[in-house]
C-alpha cells in the first residue's frame, strides 16, 4: 500500500455543525502520514476551516451544490477520476446516493455511506426527500457506517444492522479538552457577566431539529421560578432570525453564535438542555458530561450518549413545568463511567478508523 491513502470526504454544505466537528476531530487525530483527507465541499457552504485543513496537509475541493445535480455529479466524476481515489466517504446521509453514484461511475472501488442522523415529523419538505432517497442508500455504497446503531438502522435497515454489515464509528472527542477546570469556569462566567447566575446551556445549530424554541419555553418557566437564571445559546443557523425575535423581550438569554471555544463555554454551565426532535447521536451531550455538566435531553436522543449518572431523558410531550423542575434540580456532581467513556476517546477511535480504512483498501487490493 502506498502511503498516505487519500480519502475523499464528501462534506456537503459545511456550516460549522456537528458532522463537520466529528470529521475534523478525526482528521486532527488520525496518523496523517498514513491517511490523508481531501474535503469535497459544496460551493454554498457557510464555514470552511480552510486554514486548519491546509495546515494539516489536507486539500479542499469546491463543487457545485448538490441541488444542481446536472453540474454536481459531472464535477464529482471528473474529480474522482483525476485524483484516482480508492475511497470516497460520504457524510451526507440519504443524499449520499448522488456522490456515491458519481464515485461508481468514476471507478472508485470503496464507496462508504455514513449515517449521521435520522428524521422526525415536522420537516415536511426535507422528510419527503429523505424518505424518497432512503431506499437507495445502499445501491451505490460498498460499505455502510453510522454514528450509532439507531442511526444505522434508520438509514440501512434492521437486517443490515443485525447481520453486521454496518460498522459503528463513535463521534469521538478529545477528552482532555473537555475536562472540568474551575479556573476556566470562573473566567468564562466573569467574561459573560454571569458570575452569580444559575446557567442553563445549549450547543446546537439554530434549526428545527435542535428545537431551541421549546428550550426557550423551558427557560421562561425556569426564569419565572428563579429570576437569577440565564440561558446560553451557542450556535448559528437558518432559524437565527426567528430565535432573535422570540427572545427580544425575554431577559437573561445570551445568543452567542458560533464559537471556537465551546469547550470553555460548557465550563460555565450548571445544567445542559438538549431537546432535539431527532438525532443520530448528539455529540454535545457527551461533551457536556465530560465537562461534568448534568444533562437533560429529549428521548429522541439515543441512549448511548449516557456515559454518566448525570443524564435525564424526558419526552417532548412532557409538560414544560417538568422540564423546568428537572433543570433546577438536576445539579448534582456528574460521575463518568470509565468504560463507557472509552468509546468516545478520540485517541483510541482515530486509530480504529485509520485501521478500518487500511483494511478495506487491503481487501480491495487483494481482490485485484
Amino acid at each position: 500500500m502506498n502511503y498516505p491513502v487519500h480519502i475523499a470526504q464528501l462534506m456537503g454544505k459545511m456550516v460549522n455543525g456537528g458532522v463537520d466537528a466529528v470529521i475534523m476531530n478525526y482528521y486532527r487525530n488520525i496518523d496523517r502520514s498514513k491517511v490523508q483527507f481531501d474535503f469535497i465541499v459544496d460551493s454554498d457552504s457557510k464555514f470552511i476551516p480552510r486554514d486548519e485543513i491546509e495546515s494539516l496537509g489536507g486539500r479542499i475541493y469546491i463543487v457545485p451544490p448538490y441541488q444542481k445535480l446536472g453540474k454536481y455529479i459531472p464535477a464529482l466524476i471528473k474529480l474522482f477520476k483525476q485524483n484516482k481515489y480508492q475511497i470516497v466517504h460520504s457524510n451526507i446521509n440519504t443524499l449520499s446516493v448522488f456522490p456515491l453514484f458519481a464515485a461508481k461511475k468514476a471507478g472508485v472501488p470503496i464507496r462508504i455511506a455514513h449515517s449521521h442522523s435520522t428524521a422526525a415529523k415536522g420537516e415536511t419538505k426535507k422528510n419527503i426527500l429523505k424518505y424518497i432517497l432512503r431506499p437507495f442508500s445502499k445501491v451505490f455504497a460498498t460499505h455502510y457506517v453510522a454514528c450509532s446503531e439507531y442511526a444505522g438502522e434508520w438509514l440501512f435497515g434492521k437486517k443490515a444492522m443485525e447481520s453486521g454489515k454496518v460498522t459503528i464509528f463513535n463521534n469521538a472527542i478529545d477528552l482532555n479538552k473537555f475536562k472540568f477546570d474551575e479556573n476556566v469556569r470562573n473566567e468564562v462566567r466573569k467574561e459573560l457577566g454571569i458570575e452569580d447566575k444559575f446557567v442553563i446551556g445549549h450547543v446546537g445549530r439554530l434549526c428545527f431539529q435542535k428545537n431551541q424554541e421549546f428550550l426557550i419555553d423551558i427557560f421562561e418557566e425556569v426564569h419565572r421560578r428563579d429570576p437569577n437564571s440565564v440561558l446560553l445559546l451557542i450556535g448559528d443557523g437558518e432559524d437565527r432570525e426567528k430565535i432573535e425575535n422570540r427572545i427580544k423581550d425575554i431577559h437573561g438569554v445570551f445568543l452567542l453564535g458560533n464559537r471556537n471555544d465551546v469547550d470553555r463555554m460548557y465550563q460555565a454551565m450548571d445544567v445542559f438542555i438538549f431537546p432535539s426532535k431527532y438525532e443520530g447521536l448528539g455529540n454535545v451531550v457527551v461533551e457536556a458530561q465530560v465537562c461534568g455538566v448534568p444533562v437533560i435531553v429529549s428521548d429522541n436522543v439515543p441512549e448511548v450518549v449516557r456515559i454518566s449518572d448525570g443524564v435525564v431523558f424526558l419526552s417532548l410531550s412532557a409538560d414544560i413545568k417538568i422540564w423546568a423542575e428537572k433543570a433546577l434540580n438536576n445539579v448534582n456532581a456528574v460521575s463518568i463511567d470509565a468504560q463507557l467513556i472509552k468509546k468516545y476517546d478520540i485517541d483510541q477511535q482515530a486509530v480504529i478508523l485509520q485501521n478500518y480504512y487500511w483494511r478495506v483498501v487491503n481487501e480491495v487490493t487483494k481482490k485485484h
